[in-house]
């Protein structure tokens, strides 16, 4: 199999993945908050990692030097997470997913001011053709924009400091120990908010197997789509990564009777284009 092939393998599972921790966070909505989730699935999540840890004996890879910015990335994920479980309890599914998209025009927002990277005239203008895009999915209605369309656009903006501060860790820091900083501090962040009202809420026979499922896939849709990058340009890659829409379109009206908006796949389109836009730029300046 060729590393396109492979590539395109690796994706077909964070697709799975990303799609499964959807069902799964819509599933747990009404049984946990957002806080809850996150708590068990960052429980899931450590018990992964240190046993990946222990059966390698990995322990030197546990670098101390970068703590304080270890604790913002996960501050920022933390809290992007949050409101993206928040919102594919109470919004369409396609239409988080839209707006997650919008993550790398986020990046190039805001990369000047936390990697120090220069704003060029192509950054500009695929941020520009992707927020017109965003226009489109927040307000495919005369409804106009509401607050949960607003939480899933603002998760996306976390996400972009947690991808841009992953970067600058990962000059000095392995994979795994990110991870488990990310896991660690997270199963901390998690029982100090989902006790503050004095209550979490314990899994129940029908709540485990999703909870299980949200902390098996945080890691699997991460790991797959590292990989998948590993094997084949993001040129070819982010074609492969835009099909969760449709997907997940798919299965929000096949589980949940979700209409099919025609201005979310429209505005998702224009996100995506500047996107790919800014890839194909970056491409070009590596290769010339």
């Amino acid at each position: 199999m060729n590393p396109t092939m492979r590539a395109a393998a690796w994706m077909t599972g964070s697709i799975a993945s990303f799609s499964a921790m959807a069902v799964a966070g819509r599933e747990l909505g009404p049984a946990h908050d957002t806080f809850e989730i996150m708590m068990y699935r960052s429980v899931v999540g450590f018990l992964i990692v240190m046993g990946i840890i222990v059966a390698t004996g990995r322990w030197r890879d546990m670098r101390t030097e970068r703590l304080g910015t270890h604790l913002v990335r996960n501050v920022a994920h933390f809290i992007g997470q949050n409101l993206w479980f928040f919102a594919v309890a109470v919004i369409p599914l396609a239409q988080v997913f839209a707006l997650e998209f919008t993550t790398p025009i986020w990046v190039i927002v805001l990369s000047p001011f936390i990697l120090g990277e220069a704003i060029t005239r192509v950054k500009v203008v695929s941020a520009a053709i992707g927020f017109s895009g965003i226009l489109l999915v927040a307000r495919p209605d005369v409804q106009g924009i509401t607050p949960e369309i607003v939480t899933a656009a603002a998760s996306a903006i976390f996400f972009a400091i947690t991808i841009m501060l992953t970067k600058r860790l990962t000059r000095d820091d392995s994979i795994l120990s990110i991870l488990f900083y990310l896991t660690a501090t997270q199963v901390v962040m998690g029982m100090a908010t989902a006790g503050y009202d004095g209550s979490i809420a314990l899994p129940t026979a029908a709540t485990l197997p999703w909870l299980v499922l949200v902390g098996l896939c945080g890691l699997t849709a991460h790991f797959c789509l590292t990989n998948a990058l590993a094997l084949a340009p993001a040129t070819i890659v982010v074609p492969i990564d835009f099909i969760r829409l449709p997907a997940i379109a798919v299965i929000g009206m096949l589980l949940y009777d979700e209409a099919l908006s025609i201005w979310v796949f429209v505005g998702a389109l224009l996100i995506f284009s500047g996107n790919y836009l800014n890839i194909l730029a970056q491409t070009r300046a590596t290769h010339s």
